[in-house]
């Protein structure tokens, strides 16, 4: 089981930035693909950004604001968040799978391990 720890959530104004850190003690974690996913309450889970070994992919809410990288170095993948809007506002998770199964993955099934996810609230 691969073990994933969120940090860096918290309170921002519409605007303000936040960088997010997914953090793993997995050994061979640069052998799998992480995601961030979303939730706002009462809503379902939406896809954020996914980093690869070699590519990124984000959802069209998020491009041009939010940039995913990796440090597999230090076993953690960041999701640098810029001009944060009030519809950023949710729980958010990373989550992995190894790399082969899937080469761009969007949808939360595709991935097999979960962090418990950190809270970003943007105010108006």
């Amino acid at each position: 089981q691969v073990q994933l720890v969120e940090s860096g959530g918290g309170l921002v104004q519409a605007g303000g930035s936040l960088r997010l850190s997914c953090a793993s003690s997995e050994r061979t974690f640069s052998s799998y693909n992480i995601g961030w996913f979303r939730q706002a309450p009462g809503k379902g889970r939406e896809f954020v950004a996914t980093i690869s070994a070699s590519s990124t992919n984000y959802a069209d809410s998020v491009k041009g604001r939010f940039t995913i990288s990796r440090d597999n170095a230090k076993n953690t993948v960041y999701l640098q968040m810029n001009s944060l809007k009030p519809e950023d506002t949710a729980v958010y998770s990373c989550a992995a799978h190894i790399w082969w199964k899937y080469s761009t993955a969007t949808a939360a099934e595709d991935y097999d391990h979960w962090g418990q996810g950190t809270q970003v609230t943007v105010s108006s």
